[in-house]
């Protein structure tokens, strides 16, 4: 029996030349290759500035940090999301506040973010939960009337588009993953993007021990404090080899979701969440709302078909418990989710059988 993956990452021929090139440059650490990296980051998003980072979190955390959120003050995140995007407000001493979702594309509901909204608000984390665009639109405009700052989290939506922009490039900045479950991967890592050339500078410092540039280790001027959360050339080796198969892998993933709506539709108890293909969305993942969720994920992981369970909504979680009537569209649509194989990786073939097994126990039930 052929195993088929939820995601499988793949690292090719571009990438080993590239690393060998770095370990032969006798500079693993941050370098030309992470400066091209970036480059190329920010051309291909349409954004001034690209700050590489050692992950995604980490990203979310300096782009608090750099607009002076700290202890005492408030951030919206939405409750379904990764926790990382709740731990991330909270390394900066301030607090999450969470906000119920969209039943209907899982992301921010924007009422229930200008419900949140107290004197200490100082900024809203909306994430774009399997690259489909949250209500930004909505967002920026609560948030620009409150003056709050709007950091996207675009972990999973890396090049997808809403209204010809990239996600992440709406707000002042948008937070990147390359962990080994995205388009491209570095292994771990993340990117902050901003046209705000102020911002970045902060950034490069708050990511390098103070330093507003690349440092010798010595006899170097720290501005202020600073961290270290700096990105390297052997990671930036990766990333540019990934990058030359982006288009590819998009087309893909798209497809993936093409084939999925089209052999799934009308069928009895399993939907799958909407992506505007047409409009620039890039599906991370194909994901899907089924009434008997966890029997279907049972049943196709005994036919060798892995499957992922949604994350549990963040106010069940211990560090941010609260009760569930607070968050009624969460609590209902979170153990219905489910992220179906959506790997680049798969085939025409792989889809149609996953979808015949989907059949095969939507009739057996």
């Amino acid at each position: 029996m052929k195993e088929i993956k939820w995601w499988v990452p793949s690292i090719g021929k571009r990438e080993h030349e590239l690393i060998k090139s770095a370990l032969d440059d006798n500079f693993p650490n941050e370098g030309k290759l992470t400066t091209l990296f970036e480059e190329k980051l920010s051309k291909l998003l349409g954004c001034r500035n690209a700050i590489v980072v050692n992950n995604g979190t980490s990203a979310m955390f300096l782009s608090l940090k750099a607009l002076g959120i700290g202890h005492g003050d408030e951030v919206i995140v939405p409750d379904i999301t990764f926790i990382a995007t709740a731990n991330a407000v909270e390394m900066t001493g301030a607090k999450p506040v969470l906000a119920d979702i969209n039943p209907k594309t899982l992301n921010m509901n924007p009422n229930k973010f200008a419900d949140g909204i107290t004197k200490k608000t100082k900024a809203v984390i909306p994430v774009h939960v399997s690259g489909r665009a949250a209500e930004i639109g909505k967002i920026m405009k609560i948030a620009e009337e409150k003056n709050i700052h709007v950091v996207e989290d675009a972990a999973e939506g890396f090049t997808s588009k809403h209204r010809g922009k990239c996600l992440g490039t709406f707000g002042i900045a948008g937070c990147l993953s390359f962990s080994a479950a995205k388009t491209i991967t570095t292994g771990q890592g993340g990117a902050i993007i901003t046209d705000d050339d102020d911002i970045a500078l902060r950034l490069r410092e708050l990511k390098d021990q103070g330093r507003p540039t690349r440092g010798t280790g010595g006899a170097d001027i720290h501005n202020s404090i600073g961290y270290n959360f700096k990105f390297t050339d052997l990671q930036a080796a990766v990333g540019l080899g990934q990058l030359a198969y982006l288009e590819k892998r998009v087309e893909r993933q798209k497809r993936n979701y093409k084939l999925y709506a089209e052999k799934l539709k009308d069928l009895d108890g399993i939907s799958l969440f909407h992506f505007d293909l047409e409009g620039g969305e890039v599906p991370q993942w194909t994901d899907a709302i089924v009434e008997d969720r966890d029997s279907l994920d049972r049943h196709l992981q005994s036919k060798g078909i892995d499957c992922r369970r949604f994350w549990f909504p963040v106010h069940t979680q211990k560090p941010y418990k609260q009760p569930d009537d607070k968050f009624p569209n969460s609590t209902m649509i979170a153990p219905k989710s489910i992220w179906l194989p959506s790997a680049f990786t798969l085939s025409d073939l792989d889809i149609e059988t996953v979808c015949s097994e989907i059949k095969n126990f939507v009739d057996g039930n």
